[in-house]
């Protein structure tokens, strides 16, 4: 695939460089010694990572800041900063109006991937869940398997507090967006869907119309994994490489005698009905063995051995924010989850509930305590009915207004409207308007004894510091 972004050198401006997904990016570029800078809002542990790489950083997105970065001298436009944005950032941007004004080349920050993945034998991880676990586990094996791909990844590992590794190997493994359709850009050697559902309706109107974004996705590469537990995946795809947790399903990769434990998960690997050997994760769920699997059918294809590959999946402690343990005190656990579908709280819940249910025999565990941020209006709207039945798991459920991303309240569904959509299913629901309201609500109840997690894609996670604070 051509691309018009200049890697020759030309430096690289981020508008919104703070973002999980921008910062992966503007790292890869940093570290091969190209020009980047980059605006946000506010300071956080990445742009600050950007900034011991070299990277200039402005706090605030204005005017000012392309200004600033006007080459002087003879280099005229073909020294203008290439100027990156993502769909967050809206049209009337200050920051991004001066960029057009001043006639810099403009790319969405899928342009940019695409034109990386040009130079490496592309990896791309798609689906509607699971692709930071995926991807993350796999950049983790392959760079434990000795072939050390560059990553970019929509999530921190854990271990690294990092989303981007600059490697020497000729692979790019890569988070394959649907968000806004900018998976059709990427032209990757190997291609994976983890599953397909409608969670994006701001963008999306039906499922059809997500499918058919899949289907131009799977044109584009070159040899598709998919899983075929997903039943869309399953009726609407005709993958090169299959797997499945169901050992009966014909997949080419198959596991058996699964064991869900509250510290992990183990199953035997099978490859086309032969035994490869044992699989032990430090990941919790079917749905993260489900991912595991995934790796090991890519890997497998890349020619690493079992042996090799299920020691790097097993020393893959997570991505942050994936029921990512903040810390126990004074017996309460503190867990952060990214999950903000009702397909993801389900199987979250679930996964918590077997931690919780291991140890209730010691006393060291007794209750799961969810608490919930809604995000977005238009999920909200399309999903009201399943959010209300995803919290049957929990002991008790708190839930705060909506994160709203930007978007307009149209239906007129507020957090209020989520709470008693689930208290209409769930006997202990508290609903609280703030997020200092949710902490004055958890400080009410929490007990020695409590596995609190808390649920959403937005800012709730924000409060933990303080929560904790209020125990140790």
């Amino acid at each position: 695939m051509l691309t018009p972004v200049d890697f020759s050198g030309r430096p690289f401006h981020f508008i919104g460089v703070g973002g999980i997904g921008m910062s992966a990016l503007a790292y890869v570029l940093a570290q091969r010694s190209l020009p980047v800078s980059g605006s946000d809002q506010r300071e956080n542990r990445l742009t600050e990572t950007l900034q011991s790489l070299g990277a200039k950083f402005f706090l605030g997105q204005t005017a000012g800041n392309i200004r600033q970065l006007l080459p002087t001298g003879d280099l005229g436009k073909n020294g203008l900063p290439q100027v990156v944005c993502s769909t967050a950032i809206p049209k009337d941007n200050a920051e991004y109006q001066e960029a057009i004004a001043q006639g810099c080349p403009i790319f969405h920050r899928s342009d940019i991937l695409a034109g990386i993945m040009t130079q490496y034998r592309g990896i791309a991880i798609a689906g509607t869940h699971g692709k930071t676990t995926t991807s993350s586990a796999l950049g983790q094996t392959l760079l434990k398997a000795g072939l050390d791909p560059t990553l970019i990844a929509g999530g921190e590992r854990a271990d690294w507090l990092r989303n981007a590794h600059l490697g020497n190997g000729d692979l790019l493994v890569a988070e394959a967006d649907e968000s806004d359709g900018s998976l059709v850009k990427l032209a990757a050697e190997i291609g994976v869907i983890t599953n397909i559902e409608l969670d994006h309706p701001d963008h999306y109107d039906s499922l059809e119309s997500v499918i058919g974004i899949f289907r131009t996705f799977e044109k584009n590469c070159k040899i598709l994994v998919g899983s075929l537990d997903c039943p869309t995946v399953r009726s609407h795809f005709k993958p090169h490489i299959t797997y499945s947790i169901d050992r009966n399903s014909g997949a080419n990769y198959t596991v058996d005698a699964i064991e869900l434990g509250s510290e992990g998960a183990a199953a035997d690997v099978y490859e086309n009905g032969e035994f490869l050997g044992r699989l032990q994760l430090q990941l919790l769920g079917e749905h993260n063995l489900s991912n595991a699997l995934a790796v090991v059918a890519i890997a497998r294809h890349l020619g690493v051995e079992f042996s090799a590959l299920a020691a790097g999946l097993g020393s893959f402690p997570g991505a942050r924010r994936r029921f990512e343990h903040r810390g126990t005190h004074q017996g309460i656990a503190f867990y952060d989850d990214y999950a903000h579908h009702p397909s993801e709280i389900l199987v979250t819940l679930a996964a918590a509930k077997q931690r919780v249910a291991a140890q209730q025999d010691s006393s060291q565990l007794q209750r799961l305590i969810a608490v919930f941020q809604p995000h977005r209006f238009s999920r909200v709207a399309a999903f009201l009915g399943e959010f209300s039945t995803a919290f049957g798991d929990a002991h008790q459920v708190i839930v705060t207004d909506v994160y709203a991303a930007g978007e307009e309240n149209e239906a007129g569904l507020d957090g209020a409207a989520v709470a008693q959509a689930i208290a209409n299913h769930h006997p202990t629901v508290d609903y609280r308007s703030s997020l200092d309201d949710v902490v004055l609500g958890l400080t009410e109840i929490l007990q020695s004894g409590d596995l609190v997690i808390f649920l959403g894609a937005g800012n709730l996670n924000q409060v933990i510091p303080t929560i904790i604070g209020r125990y140790t």
